[in-house]
């Protein structure tokens, strides 16, 4: 990337470029220069540049040409056509396949100022944006968990409360809502948070050996017991204990847990005689435990234990808000730990990510980010990034019936299209019959209803121009 705003002019005419270089020599922008179509094309996908002056008609190979490719490689740059011969026909054709305007020779120089004033006023928007929102990311991390919509802010307000006085928690919510940060957040904010927290994964226990996992067991207890051996309770002594997915625990293991709930006492496997614990606990599943209780399947003593304080972690679709500053968080993450500075979604992309419903909640996205991050070619995540069950989701999500606005019915065809055609804004463009200016507004405020006047315009400060 080039560290100052690049303006890229690819003509096979070096005056044009000697001109445009000199009229912009004391401005704060990069210009570099090809007469090579092919040389300018490979700079562009390479680095990105945020303008390319493009001349139309060209020896090797023909502008039209090299725009396309452009749109392909670069999506967010803008491609301005230039032209000694002014054509209605290939003006039209340019912006239908994504040019951002097509301008005659010789250039204007104030029309260029003009239009470089706006680059870099957009260009400094989008860093200040940018900066505020990691702060916002930083400002809403509650000892890991990020988001500030009304359901997740009730919850840290119940941690704050319960975490010094707690002895044993039940953590509710659906796979990937992230309980185990729930659990963190308790043991850091309550009086023990020096002491160990023991993660014991109760889904991951084989059946054989549950007990001697969790209460440990002495020499001799059993074939291959060499040695005695601490259990996971007695290791979170002064402590506390997460029993992630409670409910996969067997009906016999929660008996002997429901004695360590009530007298604070631990028998090892083999032993003769009990040990006192202090161990405070934490337990989290995904299952209905009252229902499973009242069909026998799970202890109603045990439950009713555990139960004492029930936390509700919200699922990604309770809290739509909070995706901005989760995605930005996810990018952040990520865009350290694969170098990739300024690593952003496009806004086509972001779309469909707060179209598609996150069955699997926060630690779907996560992974979803991973894994763009990994393999993307650049600093932008695009729609042909994204995984093909979020590209090919059914966006008619809404009510048929719905009484809608006709400039939302337009936003909402605009944006079915571009999906339809694998993010292609020249093909969407030419389906619509519209220009990528107006297809650009037209999905732009869609994408600033979807997301709301809640999130404060976050959503802007997330994606390039």
């Amino acid at each position: 990337m080039y560290p100052l705003p690049a303006l890229v002019v690819i003509d096979d005419d070096p005056t044009a470029i000697d001109l445009v270089r000199g009229a912009l020599e004391s401005r704060r922008v990069d210009v570099i220069g090809f007469t090579s179509p092919a040389l300018g094309l490979e700079s562009v996908e390479r680095d990105r540049p945020d303008i390319v002056l493009l001349g139309l008609k060209m020896p090797d190979l023909n502008g039209l040409e090299v725009l396309e490719r452009i749109m392909q490689v670069a999506p967010s740059t803008d491609v301005i056509l230039t032209t000694e011969d002014y054509s209605t026909e290939s003006a039209v054709r340019a912006i239908q396949m994504g040019a951002t305007d097509y301008w005659t020779k010789p250039l204007d120089l104030d029309r260029l100022h003009s239009r470089l004033d706006i680059w870099l006023e957009e260009r400094h928007r989008y860093d200040q944006r940018l900066r505020l929102d990691t702060e916002l990311t930083r400002a809403y991390d509650f000892h890991g968990i990020v988001g500030r919509s009304p359901s997740l802010l009730d919850m840290f307000t119940k941690l704050r409360r319960i975490a010094p006085h707690f002895q044993t928690v039940l953590v509710r919510g659906d796979t990937g809502t992230g309980k185990e940060l729930v659990a963190n957040a308790l043991h850091k904010l309550s009086p023990r948070a020096k002491r160990p927290l023991v993660v014991c994964n109760c889904a991951a226990l084989v059946d054989t050996l549950v007990e001697s996992e969790l209460f440990g067991y002495v020499k001799g207890a059993f074939t291959g017991a060499n040695e005695d051996r601490l259990g996971m309770i007695e290791a979170a002594d002064k402590g506390t204990l997460f029993l992630d997915e409670v409910g996969e625990i067997p009906l016999a293991t929660q008996a002997k847990l429901l004695r360590v709930l009530q007298n604070r006492e631990v028998r090892r496997v083999g032993a003769a005689s009990s040990r006192n614990v202090d161990v405070h606990i934490i337990a989290a599943t995904n299952r209905d435990l009252r229902r499973m209780a009242a069909e026998g399947s799970f202890r109603e003593d045990f439950y009713y234990r555990l139960a004492i304080v029930e936390i509700h972690v919200p699922s990604l679709s309770e809290r739509r808000e909070d995706l901005p500053l989760l995605l930005r968080h996810f990018l952040d993450k990520y865009a350290t730990e694969y170098a990739k500075p300024g690593l952003a979604v496009t806004r086509r992309a972001e779309l469909l990510l707060n179209r598609y419903p996150w069955p699997g909640n926060i630690r779907e996205l996560q992974h979803l980010v991973a894994s763009c991050a990994m393999v993307v070619d650049g600093p932008l995540v695009d729609i042909g990034d994204l995984p093909e069950w979020v590209q090919h989701q059914n966006l008619n999500l809404r009510d048929p019936d719905e009484l809608i606005s006709l400039a939302e019915m337009h936003c909402r065809h605009a944006q079915r299209v571009l999906v339809r055609v694998g993010g292609s804004q020249k093909k969407a463009a030419e389906i619509l019959g519209i220009g990528r200016t107006t297809l650009y507004r037209l999905l732009r405020r869609e994408s600033l209803s979807a997301l709301g006047a809640a999130v404060g315009g976050v959503s802007g400060v997330l994606l390039p121009r």
